[in-house]
């Protein structure tokens, strides 16, 4: 009973020494008047830091959303698995998921946040701590992230898309209504050509409503593929198979526009990473924390960001 109780104290008491192992340290970076407040953990020093840039959406540094039903967690999740492997890491809240900054919102567009990723990398690349810098781009982030690899080791993209942001939405919203993908595609047209639409389809006005308008043109301007072919660092492609919005030909060409990269399928990991047996599970683990991140993404980073 005795040795059984020592070993218990011990276990415990080991459990409390790895957890004091991670270093946190909250910092805010800012962009001119934008507040990007965001969290570092790292167990030691003289390791590799990974800097992570958002999807679409006000995304949190944890991966939650708030005012929607999203509270996935995976960011959370994704700094807990690397800060494990002995990675250091960096998520920041994107600056819509920041109620200080709305009254500087109204006009922004996608350069916007890649001036935000870049300012937050030129926060880091002297830091004597981290020996490189990987930037991870997840949904949206990984077009943000390919125009902001300067003073970046290594580029990994999640769940991007091959295609310009126009050609996406239209295919997701024709995979339940092709009549209402039809109408979409005439909305992007209209906006391509006109700069704004006159009159948004009440059916779409969550997409297409006015103040969206001018952030959708700067986006759809942009083709990943060809800001892929340009990347000369070392680049990792990774798509789930279970992943419902981005699907598994976006990565393929993504992978065939730059030959270089490497690009890993993840089987059973949906959009938001994580792993998912029952289809039916799919949709709720957006919801929910108790889903587990995929293990084999974590398996497939590390070995990146360590080689």
């Amino acid at each position: 009973m005795i040795r059984i109780i020592t070993y218990l104290a011990i276990s415990i008491l080991g459990v409390f020494v790895s957890n004091a192992q991670i270093k946190s340290e909250e910092i805010t970076i800012n962009n001119q008047a934008i507040q990007l407040p965001g969290t570092l953990t790292f167990s030691e020093e003289k390791t590799p830091l990974i800097i992570w840039v958002h999807g679409s959406g006000n995304v949190d540094r944890n991966g939650n959303q708030a005012g929607t039903p999203v509270k996935a967690n995976y960011i959370k999740q994704f700094r807990d698995a690397v800060n494990k492997n002995n990675i250091a890491f960096f998520s920041y809240d994107k600056r819509t998921a920041n109620s200080k900054n709305k009254e500087f919102l109204k006009d922004t567009q996608i350069k916007d946040f890649v001036f935000d990723a870049q300012e937050v990398i030129n926060h880091f690349k002297n830091d004597k701590r981290f020996t490189k810098i990987i930037l991870v781009g997840h949904s949206q982030g990984s077009l943000i992230a390919m125009f902001a690899l300067e003073n970046v080791d290594k580029y990994i993209s999640i769940a991007g898309t091959g295609e310009a942001v126009d050609k996406t939405i239209v295919k997701q919203i024709g995979k339940n209504n092709p009549t209402l993908a039809k109408a979409a595609q005439e909305q992007f047209d209209s906006l391509r050509i006109n700069g704004k639409i006159s009159v948004v389809n009440p059916f779409l006005i969550s997409v297409f409503a006015k103040p969206n308008q001018p952030f959708l043109l700067s986006w759809m301007q942009l083709n990943p593929i060809e800001e892929i072919k340009k990347i000369e660092i070392p680049t990792l492609i990774i798509n789930g198979d279970k992943d419902l919005q981005v699907s598994i030909e976006d990565a393929k060409r993504l992978n065939e526009a730059n030959k270089k990269a490497e690009l890993v399928i993840i089987e059973n990991m949906n959009h938001v990473l994580k792993n998912i047996e029952n289809d039916e599970d799919n949709m709720k683990s957006y919801y929910s924390a108790a889903y587990p991140i995929s293990k084999k993404l974590i398996e497939t980073i590390v070995q990146f960001v360590k080689k």
